[in-house]
């Protein structure tokens, strides 16, 4: 389907890429704070930029455009949390600058213990390899196949050639250059990642004859955001299991209502200011003002994948239902003229196939390749931190700075070994991708507890933190080893009625936030009985032991300029969900 233009295209992205990173590769990473936190040198728009390409990958390629194909604009909602980015500029990075830390698991040490470093260090490590690793795989995977089905070389085809592609090429510059070249490289794609795929907004509206055409035909409960939001019946409301035949109150059988409006924001706050992942690259600012301005304008870059993501999904379906693009329709639409939901996951690459010219398409092909390349450089880039921080460097702490950098070298390529290994379990496993998303709404809970009520509350203490990520973690573990079965193994089934088979159908969400109750109250009535920890050792860790010093640091930090984009930032979200309200 790519064209000699379009292939000249990708061949000159990679060029720009590879010679960006040689670049960057080239300037000094002779420490550990030049290796993993650039130096601590980055400027707003590079955090920003970085924050939001490692965050767009492939749930954004390959879930939230299938969504939009099937549920329309119903999971903008976790779009819309770009309202949590500056909760992690305006809360939580004065914080987390003042502790001068490199990692999230540092920080818990700082404010409660060792052990909860340890803790969380090794359950990030094993879910970056589970969900982030795994789902990158699976989405590179997945463009691939679309865009170049004939595609075989030494036997394999075109999945396994575009896995191993993006695998190893972003663990290449990822592995030289740390995270200055993750960095400065996601800011480039971030460029053309956003411009790609506008060209496929404009052009996927112009084939159906323009926004309004597409409006009639997608239909008016397409672009109702409030759908999972607002029930239809009171008697619904609270229903905490999954029941055939009550489809009324949630816009599909795992999204309901209640959840949606509750859940959601602990697991974007979880994921916005909490998880090495993305709060890595904030910590790579040279001080608390460069780095809450990173936040903000990665809060405005957060809102553009209801526009160049979930429009495009339902461009993709308006398409296909008319029977204008006869390709969409046959691969899209079911003999009923419902989507094929197994099949919505390829409709961002199939819009990318059979809407653009040649030569946009190259752009566009760039494009997919830059938001996969990044969001898997952001995740070898964390683990290596994560490991060489967290364990190597504990318990070797007399090792040279150019041994730990080594050693981040070393992880990296591990890291990318593992993705390889990935790959046939990726390619065997079709209920996997589904099975991934639900994990982080298991492991969110009391990652979230432990660092809001640590920050807010100066009593929570370091027994509090550890009893809080045990039950936990061991909460989340459970239903786990509940679903796994049932979700990979699709004959298998728990007899109805049973306690396995309830826990199984209890909406995730539900579970989830189950979770953060009981997290709340372990974490509280812990501290409670047991002994106040010394505030003169977490001085500056939480707002009740902040000095006037810290006061008067924090407030020169910040610019009326500042406090407008924020306010705007908010302002344009509240008329997101005003305009696509059914």
């Amino acid at each position: 389907m790519l064209q000699t233009l379009d292939w000249i295209i990708v061949a000159g992205y990679f060029a720009i890429i590879l010679g960006l990173a040689w670049w960057v590769i080239k300037q000094r990473q002779d420490t550990s704070t030049d290796y993993f936190l650039a130096g601590r040198h980055l400027g707003w728009f590079i955090v920003g930029a970085s924050i939001f390409a490692s965050n767009i990958g492939s749930e954004h390629l390959v879930g939230l455009a299938g969504s939009g194909a099937t549920d329309g604009v119903a999971m903008a909602h976790y779009e819309l949390h770009a309202w949590c980015l500056l909760v992690l500029g305006w809360v939580m990075v004065p914080f987390y600058m003042r502790s001068k830390v490199f990692t999230m698991p540092e920080f818990l040490e700082r404010r409660f213990s060792p052990s909860a470093r340890t803790f969380l260090s090794v359950i990030s490590l094993v879910a970056y390899v589970l969900t982030k690793i795994a789902v990158g795989i699976f989405a590179g995977g997945i463009v691939f196949s679309v865009l170049l089905p004939e595609l075989n070389f030494l036997g394999m085809d075109s999945f396994w050639v575009g896995s191993i592609l993006v695998i190893i090429l972003t663990g290449l510059y990822t592995i030289l250059g740390g995270l200055r070249a993750v960095a400065y490289t996601e800011a480039m794609q971030t460029v053309v990642l956003v411009f790609g795929s506008i060209l496929v907004t404009i052009f996927g509206l112009n084939a159906l004859g323009g926004w309004d055409a597409l409006r009639e035909i997608a239909g008016s409960e397409m672009f109702n955001l409030w759908k999972p939001l607002v029930p239809d019946g009171i008697a619904s409301t609270w229903a905490p299991i999954k029941e055939t035949g009550r489809m009324a109150w949630y816009f599909n059988d795992n999204y309901p209502w209640l959840g949606m409006l509750f859940c959601a924001p602990i697991i974007g706050l979880w994921y916005w200011t909490t998880d090495q992942y993305i709060v890595q690259r904030a910590l790579g600012a040279p001080n608390v003002k460069e780095a809450r301005r990173g936040s903000i304008a990665a809060g405005f870059l957060k809102l553009l994948p209801v526009f160049i993501f979930i429009i495009p999904g339902i461009i993709a379906y308006a398409l296909a239902v008319s029977g204008k693009v006869p390709e969409l329709q046959n691969q899209l639409i079911a003999a009923n003229g419902e989507v094929i939901r197994d099949n919505s996951q390829s409709a961002f690459p199939l819009l990318v196939a059979y809407i653009l010219p040649v030569g946009i398409r190259g752009i566009v092909v760039a494009g997919l390749l830059a938001a996969l390349m990044s969001s898997l450089a952001g995740v070898f880039n964390a683990s290596a931190t994560l490991f060489t921080i967290d364990f190597y460097s504990r318990f070797k702490p007399d090792a040279s700075q150019k041994k730990l950098v080594w050693i981040g070298r070393m992880a990296t390529a591990v890291m990318v070994l593992i993705g390889l290994i990935w790959i046939p379990v990726i390619r065997g496993g079709k209920g996997l991708y589904d099975y991934l998303q639900g994990v982080q709404s298991y492991l969110a809970p009391p990652i979230f507890v432990v660092f809001f009520l640590g920050v807010f509350s100066k009593r929570m203490n370091a027994k509090g933190c550890m009893a809080t990520l045990i039950v936990g973690f061991g909460l989340g573990l459970f239903r786990l080893i509940v679903d796994t079965p049932v979700k990979l193994l699709h004959a298998f089934e728990y007899t109805q009625g049973s306690f396995l088979w309830v826990i199984n159908n209890i909406y995730f969400q539900y579970y989830s936030l189950l979770i953060t109750v009981v997290c709340v109250i372990v974490m509280i009535v812990v501290s409670r009985l047991t002994q106040e920890p010394s505030y003169e050792k977490i001085t500056g860790l939480t707002y009740s032991t902040t000095t006037d010093e810290h006061r008067r640091e924090n407030r020169a930090s910040w610019s009326r300029g500042d406090v407008i984009a924020s306010v705007a930032l908010v302002l344009l979200i509240v008329l997101t969900y005003i305009y696509f309200s059914g």
